[in-house]
């Protein structure tokens, strides 16, 4: 099993809750198969699409943190929010 940035582990969880999304599933089986070093090398894999995807729902999933006051899981989603833009 590869070595992945604690980062992208958030992301990934978070992803795995919209399983019933084609897009979703798409990025997380990136995030899954593909060994990436952080989160920059992760998004300078995603095209515009997925980028306009993952915007909406790390929106979602940072407000659903924020609400449950897990602070760890704000940060970790956050630096690649910030990165999307």
């Amino acid at each position: 099993m590869s070595t992945i940035d604690r980062t992208l582990q958030y992301l990934r969880e978070s992803l795995s809750n919209y399983d019933d999304d084609k897009l979703s599933m798409s990025i997380y089986k990136k995030l899954k198969n593909k060994t990436y070093q952080n989160e920059r090398e992760f998004v300078e894999d995603l095209d515009d699409k997925e980028m306009q995807y993952l915007n909406q729902i790390l929106e979602r999933e940072i407000n659903y943190a924020e609400n449950v006051q897990d602070d760890t899981r704000v940060q970790q989603l956050r630096e690649v929010y910030e990165l999307i833009f």
